[in-house]
């Protein structure tokens, strides 16, 4: 429980001092089980930090930076976080408020993971996708990339730390990057179990070792420090690697053809198990096939060859939103038309994992299943299928590129609409009750949250020129 944030709620709707001290008093108690002299103690230094920072915004501020400016829109109303439309538009403001950068790959390409340079030698205008590859010398670059662990997975530290670590690598492989380092971050609540501390280092650490990328540096926090109650767990792990050319998600070209690996899910999927009591599913998730696919990849010679030429397009993990997500987001970028097979997928998912999503009525297709996508020319697909399966991965061909925009869905012969939903598959019974539909009053919420975009960019904008003056 957040308790500044209910000490301000309470304060802006007029709740007497003694009644937010005598509430607060009680929860604290409720959690942390100390003497009632202690928590009113505490409880009134919230209200009095509460009330002396709320004062902020009534004192002269000529670059707005003391006074934050609510849109209306809540994270959970609008679906952020949820892989589905409400998030892919926040992501799309968070790179317009960032903006164009000096960065080969920033947040505009919808990527994953960013790139900078590391050297200005044999670069060409064209260094996504495979055009600078010919260069006589070519240059170096850098990618970075963060994953946010699956915040279900609180109770479960090892499997998040698995899980978010493993993520973090592919974000980085789908560059055609080698990851060299892994770092995390990691906060609990002040009543966690400094253990959950432990068993997350120790399931990224299983990661680490076993993909042999060092975990070399991280930290550690409490949630809002003294102000938090409870036991929560959230955090992150970033990967970095190091790459002589990349790919993104922008250069599907018409004519390509998609293939995608086995996928038994991750943190999504586990969490599903988890809260479903399909136990003995969460072991179908622990695997490095993705890794060990990605790394056959980039040291097969054939493929390093294709690569180097430009023909392989595309690699991509299904993750965000499950391949409706990918598929959405490829399609954007690129400005064509992902078509995919029905069938073809199904037979690549994980049977355990299958059965147990359309056991409860989850859409499998909406929901991460930590498999490949690889999008290139039809003549290097069995290469690429060869380099694959010698690493023990299975891989086919499920769809194609061609003309148009969007993308569809081949089910029984009938090509249908495929998108993403307002957020993915429910795959939790609480996600159920939540439900999928979008919100009636979409576009009123979707033009505060752009408005909302549009001020943090102006307030940008002006303290940039202040500090610029000094």
């Amino acid at each position: 429980m957040d308790l500044e944030g209910f000490a301000k709620r309470c304060l802006r709707e007029g709740v007497p001092a003694a009644e937010i001290i005598s509430e607060m008093s009680r929860r604290i108690i409720e959690i942390k089980k100390i003497p009632a002299e202690y928590a009113e103690r505490l409880a009134a230094a919230i209200l009095e930090e509460a009330r002396t920072t709320l004062r902020a915004g009534e004192v002269d501020d000529p670059l707005g930076v003391l006074c934050f400016e609510p849109s209306g829109v809540m994270m959970g109303e609008f679906g952020v976080g949820s892989r589905g439309l409400g998030d892919f538009y926040v992501h799309e403001k968070i790179a317009g408020i960032i903006g164009r950068t000096s960065a080969v790959v920033d947040s505009s390409s919808l990527s994953d993971s960013g790139v900078v340079q590391l050297d200005n030698s044999g670069v060409s205008d064209d260094a996504e996708g495979g055009d600078a590859h010919s260069n006589a010398t070519s240059p170096k670059y850098l990618v970075v990339t963060v994953d946010g662990m699956h915040s279900r997975l609180s109770d479960f530290p090892l499997l998040a730390g698995f899980h978010v670590a493993r993520a973090a690598l592919r974000d980085v492989y789908v560059m055609a990057a080698e990851p060299v380092a892994l770092f995390s971050d990691i906060h609990v609540a002040d009543d966690g179990d400094v253990a959950k501390i432990f068993e997350h280092v120790a399931g990224i650490s299983v990661v680490s070792e076993l993909s042999g990328v060092p975990l070399i540096t991280g930290s550690t926090l409490r949630i809002g420090g003294d102000l938090v109650i409870g036991e929560r767990m959230t955090g992150c792990v970033g990967a970095v690697g190091i790459a002589d050319f990349i790919l993104t998600r922008k250069n599907a070209k018409e004519g390509d053809v998609i293939l995608m690996t086995e996928g038994a899910g991750g943190g999504t999927v586990a969490t599903a198990a988890l809260y479903h009591g399909d136990f003995n599913v969460v072991y179908e998730t622990l695997n490095l096939r993705f890794i060990n696919a990605c790394k056959a990849l980039l040291h097969d010679a054939d493929m390093v060859e294709a690569l180097k030429s430009g023909k392989i397009h595309v690699m991509a993990d299904v993750t965000n939103g499950g391949v409706r997500g990918d598929a959405h987001e490829i399609a954007k970028v690129s400005n064509v038309k992902l078509v995919f097979y029905e069938n073809r997928i199904r037979k690549l998912t994980n049977p355990k994992v299958l059965e147990m999503l359309e056991r409860h009525q989850i859409d499998y297709l909406g929901v991460s299943l930590d498999a490949l996508l690889v999008i290139c020319e039809e003549g290097v697909a069995d290469v690429v299928k060869r380099a694959v399966r010698a690493a023990g991965v299975e891989i086919d061909e499920v769809g194609f590129v061609e003309r148009g925009k969007g993308a569809e869905l081949i089910v029984d012969g009938r090509r249908m609409p495929f998108v993403p939903r307002f957020r993915e598959s429910a795959y939790t019974p609480v996600k159920k009750v939540v439900g999928e539909s979008k919100p009636q009053n979409f576009e009123e919420l979707r033009q505060k949250v752009k408005a909302a975009a549009e001020n943090a960019i102006k307030k940008k904008k002006r303290i940039l020129t202040a500090l610029k003056g000094k």
